[in-house]
């Protein structure tokens, strides 16, 4: 575990809660009851009508199942992804810095298929198969997604499934792209982090992961949001409409590389 201190992270030996140690071991953890049913009937409301009232915001969003950015559209989604459970558990591992790089709504639709096996970023400490982490280095952890859920999550509902240990190879899935679940690492098999309204999933970003199929008629809803250390640039938006860069830097920046060199980069994982 870690801490900032004087501007800069050390070891941390204060007594952490045990979903800390899960997600430091395991990749994966839930919180039970996180928000009250009339918290979540509120927060699912305000999202029911973002998606109502826009489009979406990508062109890749064929299914019209998700909207970003909505600490910046929805004030009780900008409560909910500071609930002191949740920063309780992830700060040790993050710092206490850190910061939502990404915040996505996600109403897929009944009867969906999940998708491919993934990651969502890095590796963030890249190892080649069969170079084995040190036992007495905590493996260390960069990202953190959450899934605050709206809705029950069973496993009819196509829930995320994790693949234990495995943030901690140090590689993609074997297996990307992709859907099969009958897949194991280091002879175990998937976690499907079922959920209640009002639960929060947590996984760290390495870990080997999925939306698994969902059965006809029955929906996935949830609020998503991902916590990285304060190194970890933000990606709540594209670059193309947040950066650094003047219109005269812009224009002189005239290949891919020169125009990610300053920062304009194409749009990757969390915003895209």
């Amino acid at each position: 575990m870690i801490r900032r201190k004087h501007g800069v992270l050390s070891i941390s030996d204060r007594p952490v809660r045990q979903e800390s140690l899960a997600l430091q071991e395991e990749g994966c953890a839930v919180l039970a009851g996180v928000f009250s049913p009339e918290e979540i009937a509120a927060l699912a409301q305000e999202i029911e009508t973002v998606f109502e009232t826009t489009t979406p915001d990508r062109p890749h969003d064929k299914a019209n199942e998700w909207r970003h950015a909505m600490f910046n559209r929805s004030p009780l989604s900008q409560k909910a992804i500071g609930h002191p459970r949740i920063l309780e558990v992830i700060e040790p591992l993050l710092g206490e810095d850190c910061h939502v790089i990404a915040n996505t709504a996600w109403r897929n639709a009944a009867g969906h298929q999940g998708g491919p096996w993934h990651i969502d970023a890095g590796p963030h400490v890249p190892r080649p198969e069969g170079a084995s982490w040190p036992e007495a280095i905590p493996y260390p952890v960069f990202v953190i997604g959450a899934h605050l859920f709206l809705e029950d999550c069973p496993l009819e509902a196509g829930p995320t499934a994790v693949l234990p240990g495995s943030h901690k190879s140090g590689r993609p899935p074997p297996f990307l792209g992709h859907t099969a679940m009958d897949v194991t690492y280091e002879g175990r098999g998937p976690v499907f982090l079922t959920a209640q309204a009002g639960d929060v999933a947590l996984f760290v970003s390495d870990a080997w992961h999925r939306g698994s199929p969902a059965k006809t008629g029955v929906r996935r809803f949830f609020l998503q949001a991902h916590y990285g250390r304060r190194d970890i640039a933000q990606r709540v938006l594209t670059t193309a409409e947040s950066n650094h860069v003047s219109p005269d830097a812009a224009a002189r920046a005239q290949t891919d590389r020169e125009r990610a060199l300053i920062g304009l980069h194409a749009p990757f994982f969390y915003d895209g």
